[in-house]
């Protein structure tokens, strides 16, 4: 390891740089790592603790390609899923920087066409069924096929931006209108999936890292059970309880999916769970919003561990207490908005708050989080829910 911002510093590039971006940049930084934060707007969370920033549109490859020309950094950390992949693909190739995970890895998670393709055509793992449709007419006869009721989802989003639960046929047009203005980038094209009639739903961080044995082997975090509306997630929890079998199953698939995509770091693999029965739903190739839980949870969090874990250092996602998390809102369209109340919050047993400072509030954009341990994951979630609510944004 270098030292930052001297000739021999080990740089990294996020691209993305929002809450989770944060997490790792100051994960990065207690390793002596020079930072560089890039986003489409100014003051984004990570930029706030990065060495240096950059706004650029991360959808134009040209933009993308000159920042990393510019910077020369050793690995690229894509944070979300509106960036010119195509453009990653060239810089690996071009050996201007390694691409974590990896170029083709993050193409394929980028757009849920990709990552869907992979685990239900080519590893042949359980998913609901799904279609694919370039239109309302498509999406309407997909609909249809795979019955109601039903998912669609944008093939480029994440965090349940426009996503839809569809119920009957008079509701694929407003799904369809939804996907195009609430997704992050419009492509003009949406995956319609099955209802899952699932008991809970989990996200199982799989970590791929350097082991004792010199070459990259698989991690687990003990799984994590959350709660979404619509599509966001709310509150998560760690461990969630589940059978052995499911839970054998349950690391079966995030092994064969994340060895498929291949590289280091942190995955964060979507999983649906019946009794003992394990369905895919989804992959991110780095640190996942539900594991912020990790925070109060893990002796490394997920964003240590992904730190560690692209850099080919040792990782421990060991757990040492139940813990919870709950999200706090920003409940106001307002530009630096204030938060009362975060004395109440942090007096709550075991409670910990992060605030993201992102520079602008809308009422359903996450503004932070609260976090709390607990002999039992029941104790912790009722803490994390009572902490959260005593922090109220204000004008």
């Amino acid at each position: 390891m270098g030292t930052p911002l001297a000739p021999n510093a080990t740089r990294v590039l996020l691209l993305g740089s929002g809450e989770l971006g944060k997490e790792v940049v100051i994960a990065l930084q207690r390793l002596g790592v020079e930072t560089i934060a890039v986003d489409r707007y100014a003051n984004a969370p990570a930029m706030q603790v990065a060495h240096r920033s950059h706004v650029i549109d991360m959808t134009d490859p040209t933009a993308v390609r000159a920042v990393v020309e510019a910077e020369r950094p050793h690995l690229v950390v894509p944070e979300i899923e509106a960036i010119a992949t195509d453009a990653l693909a060239g810089i690996e190739s071009d050996c201007l920087a390694e691409v974590i995970p990896t170029a083709r890895a993050t193409q394929l998670t980028m757009n849920r066409e990709g990552i869907r393709r992979l685990a239900a055509e080519e590893l042949d793992l359980p998913t609901s069924p799904y279609r694919f449709a370039d239109s309302a007419e498509e999406l309407s006869e997909g609909a249809r096929e795979v019955g109601f009721p039903c998912v669609v989802k944008p093939v480029m989003s994440s965090s349940g931006k426009g996503q839809s639960l569809v119920r009957s046929a008079d509701e694929v047009a407003a799904a369809w209108e939804h996907a195009a203005t609430g997704s992050r980038v419009d492509a003009g094209r949406v995956i319609v999936e099955g209802f899952v009639d699932f008991e809970y739903e989990i996200t199982q961080l799989t970590v791929r890292a350097v082991g004792p044995s010199g070459e990259v082997e698989t991690f687990f975090c003990e799984p994590i059970g959350h709660r979404q509306d619509s599509g966001d997630y709310v509150e998560s929890w760690q461990p969630q309880a589940m059978s052995p079998v499911a839970l054998a199953a349950a690391r079966d698939v995030a092994t064969r999916v994340t060895s498929a995509l291949g590289g280091r770091g942190v995955f964060g693999v979507e999983l649906f769970v019946r009794g003992d029965e394990v369905v895919f739903s989804e992959v991110s190739p780095r640190p996942h919003d539900t594991g912020l839980v990790t925070l109060a949870t893990q002796r490394q969090s997920e964003f240590e561990l992904h730190a560690r874990a692209i850099l080919g250092l040792p990782v421990d996602p060991s757990l040492t207490r139940p813990g919870a998390s709950a999200v706090v809102y920003g409940e106001r369209d307002a530009v630096g908005i204030a938060f009362e109340g975060v004395a109440e919050a942090l007096a709550v047993p075991e409670s910990d708050l992060r605030l993201f400072g992102k520079p602008e509030s809308f009422p359903r954009r996450r503004m932070g989080v609260a976090v709390a341990g607990g002999d039992t994951t029941d104790e912790a979630r009722d803490r994390a829910t009572e902490a959260a609510s005593h922090v109220r944004p204000t004008a």
